[in-house]
């Protein structure tokens, strides 16, 4: 079923992990996308695999020039943007606070949170063109609680600041048929999170009443539906998928 047929969309952070879940789900259920990354070989060789609904563009976040150029050959190749997913990101280093690094810390938000400001600055005014549109920004469980299994304070507070941005752009844009959502993921079997704990989740799978790790088409199939018109009535919310990590 076409899903998300006439949608045009931006996946940052498409080249691997949940990003390419995400563009693959997307072009399997009628969309265009624009693929964008910094890994180029990846990037393309998934675009290529994908076919003539795909397209690369390497694409580093955190230039605001970049977004322009990005959402200008989006519209050449495609049409106005009706889909923005917010994707890209980074886990940063596990440190406590007194240990952080300042410049790991603005790395990580500037990655994290600055990028997802400019991505939605920069289409926005692209799915006022189009006439409507849908944002889903991948904030996580550390947008919900500060304690995750990690002290990691750079990332807990751009995951809650994307959750904070994600409201406040919802509110501005709704008169325009523009609708902004956060997705909460929890412990995704992603090479980041394998990187992170090491192998296959380690001591993270206690944690989780549903005993496992969650594959990223899982977190895709959510970010589909609030791309598509069945999410027409929902905006300005977060959406949790971390098999109850946070009811506890």
């Amino acid at each position: 079923m076409e899903r998300l047929k006439d949608k045009i969309a931006i996946i940052t952070g498409a080249a691997r992990g949940m990003g390419e879940s995400h563009a693959r789900e997307f072009v399997a259920h009628g969309a265009k996308v624009i693929l964008t990354d910094l890994s180029e070989d990846a990037g393309r060789a998934l675009a290529e695999e994908l076919g003539e609904n795909a397209f690369f563009i390497k694409h580093d976040v955190t230039k605001p020039e970049e977004w322009v150029k990005v959402v200008e050959q989006a519209e050449q190749k495609f049409g106005p943007v009706n889909v923005m997913v917010n994707n890209a990101g980074v886990l940063g280093p596990i440190a406590q606070t007194a240990n952080l690094k300042e410049e790991d810390y603005l790395k990580v938000c500037t990655i994290n949170q600055h990028a997802v400001f400019f991505g939605m600055k920069y289409v926005i005014p692209s799915m006022l063109k189009a006439g409507k549109g849908s944002i889903v920004n991948i904030s996580s469980i550390a947008g919900i609680v500060a304690n995750y299994g990690f002290p990691n304070l750079a990332y807990v507070a751009s995951k809650f600041a994307v959750r904070g941005m994600t409201k406040a752009t919802a509110i501005e844009y709704g008169s325009k048929n523009i609708r902004v959502n956060s997705v909460h993921p929890g412990f995704i079997n992603t090479p980041m999170m394998v990187e992170a704990t090491n192998e296959d989740g380690g001591d993270a799978l206690v944690q989780i009443p549903l005993g496992r790790l969650a594959e990223a088409k899982e977190v895709s199939n959510l970010v589909v539906f609030l791309a598509s018109d069945e999410a027409s009535y929902i905006t300005g919310t977060e959406h949790v998928i971390d098999a109850g990590m946070t009811a506890q």
